[in-house]
């Protein structure tokens, strides 16, 4: 997988389709990721005065597998696959293969 935590995504399919977010969560195992305001769904929670925790309904994200979502490059703001690319110093980058961007810091 080549989307990493921080990210910035755009969903490409599903109620979501067309709205970007940043990467909170990336489960490798299940090839899934939690995006910031994306597949919102209701928790019914229960009360816990021993957590602090108050009860009612709670919107949280859901996980979205990562076959639904494509990084965006950030200098074009276009949605992209990714590459690998090995620097002059040795360094392999992520890349964006719409405009050629460096998504690694």
């Amino acid at each position: 997988m080549k989307i990493k935590k921080g990210d910035t995504v755009e969903v490409i399919s599903g109620k979501d389709a067309g709205t970007r977010g940043r990467v909170l969560v990336v489960d490798r195992p299940r090839e899934r990721l939690v995006i910031e305001g994306v597949n919102m769904i209701k928790r019914h929670t229960r009360p816990n005065p021993q957590k602090n925790v108050k009860g009612g309904i709670v919107q949280r994200e859901a996980p979205v597998h990562v076959s639904n979502v494509m990084v965006v490059s950030p200098d074009s703001g276009q949605r992209s696959r990714i590459g690998i690319r090995i620097l002059d110093d040795g360094r392999k980058v992520r890349v964006a293969k719409v405009d050629g961007a460096i998504l690694d810091r």
